[in-house]
């Protein structure tokens, strides 16, 4: 349904968001190490910043969160690019289109079925 070149051209969009994302996560895991040393220490100064810190904490875990799943779901999609079905709507069996594919790469549903998914969802 693609070509080489095609799938090619995703799996290197995919990587890139990757690495991406890793990075953003190395970030965070160091912010929230930093924090979690300075805490440590006792220090009485840090004591009334501690409701903040907690706050930029929760904040950041939140964001990884997030990014984890994003993460999750660009390694599902290379794995469709290696068996074959990376770019196919799972619902109607549908090309999606290269433009959804750009924007949103790990997407698993064209856009009529995607929409249709999410206007089923408003009306429960």
């Amino acid at each position: 349904m693609w070509s080489e070149e095609e799938l090619k051209y995703f799996e290197q969009l995919i990587l890139k968001r990757r690495e991406e994302i890793l990075r953003n996560l190395r970030h965070f895991e160091e912010h929230t190490l930093f924090s979690s040393v300075r805490d440590q220490t006792g220090d009485i100064a840090d004591v009334p910043d501690q409701g903040t810190d907690t706050l930029e904490q929760e904040k950041t875990v939140q964001i990884a969160t997030k990014e984890g799943r994003y993460l999750y779901h660009l390694n599902e999609a290379l794995e469709r690019i290696r068996n074959g079905t990376f770019g196919i709507c799972r619902k109607c069996g549908g090309r999606i289109s290269k433009e959804r594919l750009e924007a949103v790469p790990h997407a698993t549903l064209c856009i009529k079925c995607k929409m249709e998914e999410e206007e089923g969802s408003r009306r429960r």
